[in-house]
């Protein structure tokens, strides 16, 4: 039985599926968090969080990685870990240093870095020579608007270090580039209390459909799981709003996907981790949008694990403890797994989503997860704002999002404005 130290988490579905992986392999963890209540306020009424199964939780502030090193290192003469996780983008750094520290397997600290700040992997790739968007790094409104003239819109302006597609916009002209920074400079500090980088990256807007190669490395070697698609809305905004595993590709494309995804680990150094490789399929070749040095988040796992038996937040535990993980292929009766997104358009309060009897008792349904009655709402703007879900399979061929598609259509959320 192995002990690994968890560095806060997100409350979504990685939050039960971590804790549940480490249980289920007869580890146990110690819960590492600045705010207990964070994640009590995201339990469900009348139930424990998931996170309260730790062994020990203990408090500190984790936002100070430097203050925080020091007191990781004498709860570790104590407790003993064996390893260290986060599901949370904004501390994947400071689990990968605070593994360094104790001399725990975990990626090199460096790689994380790299990959958690956008505009540091858009270098970083492209000084490896792999092909991307044109690009700037932006410290200014002043130095923002002069790049985007010489870049030629339209453009995606991007925070380079927040996540769930938060304030990332597509831009057509130096107007809405003004609005998007300015709605930015609006938010410095992050959901966990951290203080952003003030500086913006801007792009060129990329052409085709986008995809996901979902990777685990161990020892050196990568190993591919296989490829998500992914289907976006809500311009100017990029809310993604489904995903079907396997993508619904050639074998030419998805073997590009897979082979730029690998590059772009290999260029980064990453190793030891699960990985979550955003692609655009362009005319001119795959393109990579984003590297995640962590598990797909809404809900790809599972549809990973309906499709192929492999549970990737278990191999996220086996590599967080140098162990070779399980990713053998398994018979689920299932070719294809999907995921459509409830997305709200505009704000008020949930009073009902009319059709919940008619999904529920559907065919190939997987999951149905809706928000309750007196949820309060907002028109979406990222990924964080969903109503809901529905998941569904199809046991012959990749019919799988046509099912959830037809699903979500039949559901009709009442939103009124009190």
């Amino acid at each position: 039985m192995a002990h690994l130290l968890m560095v806060e988490s997100w409350v979504g579905s990685m939050s039960r599926l971590l804790p549940s992986a480490i249980r289920e392999a007869g580890h146990e963890f110690t819960f590492l968090t600045r705010d207990l209540h964070h994640y009590l306020r995201s339990a469900p009424e009348g139930t424990a969080h998931p996170l309260l199964g730790a062994r020990h939780v203990l408090s500190a502030e984790t936002n100070d990685t430097d203050a925080l090193a020091p007191f990781v290192e004498r709860a570790h003469e104590v407790l003993r870990f064996d390893g260290v996780v986060t599901s949370c983008d904004y501390y994947l750094r400071t689990a990968a240093r605070i593994a360094g520290r104790l001399g725990l397997p975990g990626p090199p600290p460096e790689a994380v870095d790299n990959a958690c700040r956008k505009d540091a992997t858009r270098r970083v790739l492209a000084e490896a020579g792999l092909p991307g968007p044109r690009f700037a790094v932006c410290e200014d409104w002043a130095e923002t608007a002069r790049a985007a003239r010489g870049l030629g819109y339209p453009l995606v302006f991007k925070p380079v270090d927040l996540c769930a597609g938060m304030f990332v916009r597509r831009v057509d002209d130096e107007a809405a580039m003004a609005h998007a920074y300015r709605e930015l400079a609006a938010f410095p500090v992050n959901a966990r209390g951290q203080r952003r980088e003030p500086v913006v990256l801007i792009e060129e807007l990329l052409q085709g459909p986008e995809v996901s190669v979902e990777t685990v490395s161990h020892g050196g070697s990568v190993h591919v799981v296989g490829v998500t698609d992914k289907s976006v809305g809500g311009a100017p905004a990029f809310i993604e709003t489904g995903h079907m595993f396997p993508a619904a590709l050639d074998a030419a494309d998805t073997a590009a996907a897979e082979e730029t995804a690998c590059r772009a680990l290999k260029a980064l150094g990453l190793d030891g981790v699960v990985a979550h490789t955003e692609i655009k399929l362009t005319p001119d070749g795959p393109r990579l949008v984003e590297v995640n040095p962590r598990p797909a988040g809404n809900r790809i796992t599972e549809l990973v694990r309906h499709v192929t038996g492999i549970d990737l937040a278990a191999a996220c535990v086996d590599v967080a403890l140098g162990r070779a993980p399980d990713l053998r292929r398994r018979d689920t009766g299932l070719t294809s797994a999907a995921i459509g997104f409830l997305v709200p358009e505009r704000a008020g309060v949930l009073e009902a989503v009319d059709g919940l009897d008619t999904v529920g008792a559907a065919q190939g349904l997987l999951e149905l997860r809706l928000a309750e009655p007196g949820t309060a709402v907002k028109a979406a703007g990222s990924n964080n704002e969903y109503l809901g879900h529905v998941m569904a399979g199809d046991e012959r061929g990749r019919g799988a999002r046509a099912r959830v598609e037809a699903l979500l259509a039949q559901l009709e959320p009442r939103v009124v404005t009190r």
